[in-house]
Protein backbone atom coordinates (compact mmCIF):
# COMPACT_ATOMS: atom_id res chain seq x y z
CA UNK A 1 0.00 0.00 0.00
CA UNK A 2 3.21 2.17 0.77
CA UNK A 3 3.96 1.49 -2.90
CA UNK A 4 0.45 2.35 -4.21
CA UNK A 5 0.67 5.59 -2.36
CA UNK A 6 4.10 6.75 -3.52
CA UNK A 7 3.25 6.22 -7.06
CA UNK A 8 -0.16 7.93 -6.81
CA UNK A 9 1.95 11.06 -5.23
CA UNK A 10 4.51 10.95 -7.84
CA UNK A 11 1.46 11.13 -10.33
CA UNK A 12 -0.13 13.31 -9.21
CA UNK A 13 3.01 15.94 -8.61
CA UNK A 14 4.37 15.32 -12.42
CA UNK A 15 0.90 14.57 -14.49
CA UNK A 16 -1.84 16.42 -12.27
CA UNK A 17 -4.73 14.95 -10.71
CA UNK A 18 -7.04 12.00 -12.41
CA UNK A 19 -10.51 13.94 -12.74
CA UNK A 20 -10.66 14.35 -16.60
CA UNK A 21 -11.89 10.58 -16.84
CA UNK A 22 -13.44 8.71 -14.22
CA UNK A 23 -11.30 5.51 -15.94
CA UNK A 24 -8.69 6.99 -15.02
CA UNK A 25 -9.60 7.63 -11.23
CA UNK A 26 -11.17 4.13 -10.98
CA UNK A 27 -7.87 2.44 -12.29
CA UNK A 28 -5.87 3.85 -9.81
CA UNK A 29 -8.74 2.66 -7.10
CA UNK A 30 -8.74 -0.13 -8.00
CA UNK A 31 -5.09 -0.62 -8.00
CA UNK A 32 -5.65 0.38 -4.37
CA UNK A 33 -7.76 -2.55 -3.43
CA UNK A 34 -4.91 -4.75 -4.88
CA UNK A 35 -2.18 -3.36 -3.38
CA UNK A 36 -4.46 -3.22 0.07
CA UNK A 37 -5.86 -7.09 -0.46
CA UNK A 38 -2.43 -8.26 -2.41
CA UNK A 39 -2.79 -11.69 -0.45
CA UNK A 40 -6.27 -12.58 -2.55
CA UNK A 41 -6.51 -14.26 -5.63
CA UNK A 42 -6.31 -12.43 -8.95
CA UNK A 43 -9.93 -13.63 -9.62
CA UNK A 44 -10.91 -11.63 -6.71
CA UNK A 45 -9.16 -8.46 -7.69
CA UNK A 46 -10.57 -8.97 -11.23
CA UNK A 47 -14.16 -8.41 -9.57
CA UNK A 48 -13.60 -4.83 -9.22
CA UNK A 49 -13.66 -4.79 -13.18
CA UNK A 50 -16.77 -7.05 -13.44
CA UNK A 51 -18.72 -4.55 -11.25
CA UNK A 52 -17.18 -1.07 -11.89
CA UNK A 53 -17.04 -1.35 -15.86
CA UNK A 54 -20.55 -0.89 -16.51
CA UNK A 55 -20.62 2.42 -13.89
CA UNK A 56 -17.63 3.94 -15.39
CA UNK A 57 -18.52 4.02 -18.45
CA UNK A 58 -21.96 5.65 -17.41
CA UNK A 59 -20.30 8.17 -15.43
CA UNK A 60 -18.56 8.81 -18.83
CA UNK A 61 -21.07 8.90 -21.00
CA UNK A 62 -22.61 11.46 -18.01
CA UNK A 63 -19.72 13.97 -18.16
CA UNK A 64 -19.30 13.57 -22.25
CA UNK A 65 -23.24 14.77 -22.13
CA UNK A 66 -23.00 16.97 -19.85
CA UNK A 67 -20.70 19.25 -21.68
CA UNK A 68 -23.50 19.73 -24.14
CA UNK A 69 -25.89 20.51 -21.56
CA UNK A 70 -26.22 24.20 -22.72
CA UNK A 71 -27.03 23.79 -26.11
CA UNK A 72 -30.96 23.67 -25.95
CA UNK A 73 -31.56 27.17 -23.75
CA UNK A 74 -29.55 30.24 -22.87
CA UNK A 75 -27.72 30.41 -19.87
CA UNK A 76 -29.10 32.39 -17.12
CA UNK A 77 -27.20 34.34 -14.83
CA UNK A 78 -28.95 37.98 -13.55
CA UNK A 79 -31.33 36.20 -11.40
CA UNK A 80 -28.69 34.28 -9.51
CA UNK A 81 -26.96 37.17 -9.33
CA UNK A 82 -30.30 38.48 -7.74
CA UNK A 83 -31.26 35.84 -5.36
CA UNK A 84 -27.67 35.75 -3.67
CA UNK A 85 -28.04 39.75 -3.47
CA UNK A 86 -31.25 39.60 -1.95
CA UNK A 87 -29.99 36.80 0.34
CA UNK A 88 -26.83 38.18 1.89
CA UNK A 89 -27.29 41.96 0.61
CA UNK A 90 -28.34 43.04 4.04
CA UNK A 91 -24.87 42.09 5.36
CA UNK A 92 -22.93 42.63 2.22
CA UNK A 93 -23.82 45.80 1.79
CA UNK A 94 -25.52 45.06 -1.66
CA UNK A 95 -22.51 42.78 -2.88
CA UNK A 96 -22.90 38.85 -3.77
CA UNK A 97 -21.25 36.93 -1.37
CA UNK A 98 -18.44 35.52 -3.66
CA UNK A 99 -17.55 39.33 -4.50
CA UNK A 100 -18.03 40.22 -0.15
CA UNK A 101 -15.44 37.33 -0.02
CA UNK A 102 -13.30 38.42 -2.59
CA UNK A 103 -12.79 42.08 -1.56
CA UNK A 104 -12.17 40.88 2.15
CA UNK A 105 -9.99 37.82 1.63
CA UNK A 106 -8.37 37.57 -2.14
CA UNK A 107 -5.24 39.21 -2.65
CA UNK A 108 -4.61 38.77 -6.34
CA UNK A 109 -0.45 39.28 -6.18
CA UNK A 110 -0.34 36.69 -3.35
CA UNK A 111 -1.59 33.06 -2.37
CA UNK A 112 -2.99 32.69 0.92
CA UNK A 113 -2.76 29.81 3.25
CA UNK A 114 -6.81 29.72 3.00
CA UNK A 115 -6.29 28.87 -0.75
CA UNK A 116 -4.11 25.71 -0.39
CA UNK A 117 -6.59 24.49 1.90
CA UNK A 118 -9.26 25.54 -0.73
CA UNK A 119 -7.62 24.07 -3.46
CA UNK A 120 -6.98 21.18 -1.59
CA UNK A 121 -11.17 20.95 -1.11
CA UNK A 122 -11.81 21.59 -4.55
CA UNK A 123 -9.70 18.48 -5.53
CA UNK A 124 -11.31 16.16 -3.02
CA UNK A 125 -14.58 16.68 -5.20
CA UNK A 126 -13.14 14.07 -7.46
CA UNK A 127 -12.28 11.63 -5.15
CA UNK A 128 -14.30 11.76 -2.07
CA UNK A 129 -17.21 9.94 -3.75
CA UNK A 130 -14.98 7.30 -6.20
CA UNK A 131 -12.85 6.47 -2.34
CA UNK A 132 -15.91 5.82 -0.46
CA UNK A 133 -17.55 3.64 -2.82
CA UNK A 134 -14.47 1.81 -3.68
CA UNK A 135 -14.12 0.84 0.43
CA UNK A 136 -17.90 -0.06 0.48
CA UNK A 137 -17.47 -2.09 -2.29
CA UNK A 138 -14.75 -4.17 -0.56
CA UNK A 139 -16.49 -4.45 2.94
CA UNK A 140 -20.15 -4.71 2.25
CA UNK A 141 -21.57 -5.17 -1.63
CA UNK A 142 -25.21 -4.28 -0.61
CA UNK A 143 -24.36 -1.27 1.12
CA UNK A 144 -21.93 -0.08 -1.59
CA UNK A 145 -25.29 -0.78 -4.07
CA UNK A 146 -27.26 1.56 -1.75
CA UNK A 147 -24.37 3.89 -2.10
CA UNK A 148 -24.27 3.82 -6.16
CA UNK A 149 -27.56 3.84 -6.71
CA UNK A 150 -27.96 7.48 -4.48
CA UNK A 151 -24.79 8.91 -6.32
CA UNK A 152 -25.96 7.85 -10.10
CA UNK A 153 -29.40 9.32 -9.32
CA UNK A 154 -27.76 12.43 -8.35
CA UNK A 155 -25.88 12.78 -11.28
CA UNK A 156 -29.13 12.21 -13.31
CA UNK A 157 -31.09 14.77 -11.86
CA UNK A 158 -28.19 17.63 -12.21
CA UNK A 159 -27.76 16.28 -15.82
CA UNK A 160 -31.35 16.92 -16.93
CA UNK A 161 -31.37 20.22 -14.69
CA UNK A 162 -28.29 21.10 -17.10
CA UNK A 163 -29.83 20.23 -19.96
CA UNK A 164 -33.09 22.11 -18.82
CA UNK A 165 -31.72 25.36 -16.63
CA UNK A 166 -27.85 25.81 -18.41
CA UNK A 167 -27.05 28.00 -15.21
CA UNK A 168 -23.50 30.66 -15.42
CA UNK A 169 -21.02 30.66 -12.36
CA UNK A 170 -19.51 33.65 -10.72
CA UNK A 171 -16.27 33.80 -12.45
CA UNK A 172 -18.58 33.53 -16.00
CA UNK A 173 -20.61 36.47 -15.25
CA UNK A 174 -17.51 38.67 -14.50
CA UNK A 175 -15.78 38.03 -17.80
CA UNK A 176 -16.29 40.88 -19.97
CA UNK A 177 -17.30 39.17 -22.71
CA UNK A 178 -20.31 38.28 -20.59
CA UNK A 179 -20.69 42.20 -19.85
CA UNK A 180 -18.83 41.91 -16.64
CA UNK A 181 -21.78 41.26 -14.29
CA UNK A 182 -19.98 41.37 -11.05
CA UNK A 183 -16.42 41.94 -10.12
CA UNK A 184 -14.77 38.01 -9.21
CA UNK A 185 -11.91 36.39 -10.21
CA UNK A 186 -11.78 32.05 -10.28
CA UNK A 187 -9.30 31.14 -8.02
CA UNK A 188 -10.14 27.19 -7.24
CA UNK A 189 -6.84 26.09 -8.46
CA UNK A 190 -4.50 28.88 -6.97
CA UNK A 191 -3.09 27.02 -3.88
CA UNK A 192 -1.66 24.56 -5.82
CA UNK A 193 1.26 26.91 -6.83
CA UNK A 194 2.13 27.20 -3.11
CA UNK A 195 2.69 24.32 -2.43
CA UNK A 196 4.33 23.11 -5.64
CA UNK A 197 2.17 21.27 -7.12
CA UNK A 198 2.10 22.85 -10.67
CA UNK A 199 1.21 19.65 -12.05
CA UNK A 200 -1.97 18.88 -10.10
CA UNK A 201 -2.82 23.06 -10.84
CA UNK A 202 -2.06 23.10 -14.37
CA UNK A 203 -4.69 19.38 -14.82
CA UNK A 204 -7.27 20.86 -13.02
CA UNK A 205 -6.99 24.35 -15.44
CA UNK A 206 -7.65 22.79 -18.23
CA UNK A 207 -9.81 20.57 -17.26
CA UNK A 208 -11.54 23.76 -16.56
CA UNK A 209 -11.42 25.15 -19.17
CA UNK A 210 -11.40 22.11 -21.83
CA UNK A 211 -13.27 19.43 -20.29
CA UNK A 212 -15.82 21.10 -18.46
CA UNK A 213 -19.67 22.89 -18.84
CA UNK A 214 -18.97 26.24 -18.48
CA UNK A 215 -22.50 27.03 -17.77
CA UNK A 216 -23.70 23.53 -15.52
CA UNK A 217 -23.23 25.28 -12.08
CA UNK A 218 -26.99 24.55 -11.21
CA UNK A 219 -27.43 22.74 -8.91
CA UNK A 220 -23.56 22.25 -7.32
CA UNK A 221 -22.90 18.58 -7.66
CA UNK A 222 -19.23 19.57 -5.83
CA UNK A 223 -21.66 20.53 -2.72
CA UNK A 224 -24.22 17.87 -3.69
CA UNK A 225 -21.50 15.15 -3.68
CA UNK A 226 -19.52 16.21 -0.49
CA UNK A 227 -23.42 16.51 1.11
CA UNK A 228 -24.17 13.27 0.09
CA UNK A 229 -20.50 11.55 1.34
CA UNK A 230 -22.14 12.83 4.75
CA UNK A 231 -25.39 11.95 4.74
CA UNK A 232 -25.25 8.47 3.69
CA UNK A 233 -22.99 7.47 6.83
CA UNK A 234 -25.44 10.05 9.58
CA UNK A 235 -27.39 6.99 10.24
CA UNK A 236 -24.92 4.80 11.52
CA UNK A 237 -22.76 7.96 13.21
CA UNK A 238 -23.47 9.16 16.93
CA UNK A 239 -24.88 12.23 16.80
CA UNK A 240 -21.78 13.98 18.88
CA UNK A 241 -19.60 13.33 15.11
CA UNK A 242 -22.23 15.16 13.24
CA UNK A 243 -20.66 18.34 13.12
CA UNK A 244 -16.82 17.11 12.39
CA UNK A 245 -18.70 15.28 9.30
CA UNK A 246 -20.86 18.33 8.66
CA UNK A 247 -17.44 20.36 8.17
CA UNK A 248 -16.71 18.92 4.92
CA UNK A 249 -19.72 20.14 3.08
CA UNK A 250 -19.70 23.64 4.37
CA UNK A 251 -16.20 23.72 3.60
CA UNK A 252 -16.81 22.87 0.52
CA UNK A 253 -19.17 25.62 0.13
CA UNK A 254 -16.83 28.04 1.32
CA UNK A 255 -14.59 27.08 -1.42
CA UNK A 256 -16.56 27.47 -4.23
CA UNK A 257 -18.26 30.37 -3.17
CA UNK A 258 -15.11 32.03 -2.36
CA UNK A 259 -13.33 31.01 -5.85
CA UNK A 260 -16.02 32.39 -7.79
CA UNK A 261 -17.60 28.35 -8.83
CA UNK A 262 -20.91 28.58 -7.71
CA UNK A 263 -23.65 31.35 -6.16
CA UNK A 264 -24.87 30.50 -2.80
CA UNK A 265 -28.46 29.71 -4.22
CA UNK A 266 -26.77 26.41 -6.39
CA UNK A 267 -25.20 25.27 -3.15
CA UNK A 268 -28.48 25.01 -0.99
CA UNK A 269 -30.60 23.60 -4.71
CA UNK A 270 -27.06 21.19 -4.39
CA UNK A 271 -28.06 20.39 -1.11
CA UNK A 272 -31.68 19.90 -1.84
CA UNK A 273 -31.19 17.80 -4.39
CA UNK A 274 -29.65 15.23 -2.20
CA UNK A 275 -32.36 15.07 0.34
CA UNK A 276 -35.08 14.44 -2.59
CA UNK A 277 -32.45 11.59 -3.99
CA UNK A 278 -32.77 10.21 -0.62
CA UNK A 279 -36.58 10.14 0.01
CA UNK A 280 -37.11 8.90 -4.01
CA UNK A 281 -34.09 6.07 -3.74
CA UNK A 282 -35.38 5.05 -0.41
CA UNK A 283 -39.03 5.02 -1.17
CA UNK A 284 -38.04 2.51 -4.53
CA UNK A 285 -35.97 0.39 -2.05
CA UNK A 286 -38.24 0.37 0.52
CA UNK A 287 -41.07 -0.54 -2.73
CA UNK A 288 -39.15 -3.18 -4.30
CA UNK A 289 -38.07 -5.09 -0.47
CA UNK A 290 -41.74 -4.89 0.12
CA UNK A 291 -42.61 -6.38 -3.71
CA UNK A 292 -39.66 -8.97 -2.98
CA UNK A 293 -41.26 -10.36 0.29
CA UNK A 294 -44.41 -10.44 -1.49
CA UNK A 295 -43.35 -12.59 -4.44
CA UNK A 296 -41.20 -14.99 -2.06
Amino acid sequence: MLIWAVVFAVGIYFIGVPTSDPLIAFGWLWLATIAWRNYEPWKTHLRFLRDWLPICLLLVIYNVSRGYADKLFAPHVTELIAIDEAMFGWFTGGLTPTEWLQNHLYQPDTVQWWEVVTSIVYFSHFLTLPTIAVVLWMRSRPQWARFMRRWFTLCVFGLVTYFLYPAAPPWWAAEPEHGSLISATRISTNGWDAIGLHGAGNTLNALQVEASNPVAAMPSLHTGFAFMAVVFFLPVVRRRWWPLLLAYPLAMTFTLVYSAEHWVIDVLVGWAYVGLVFLVVGSVERWWEARRRTLN
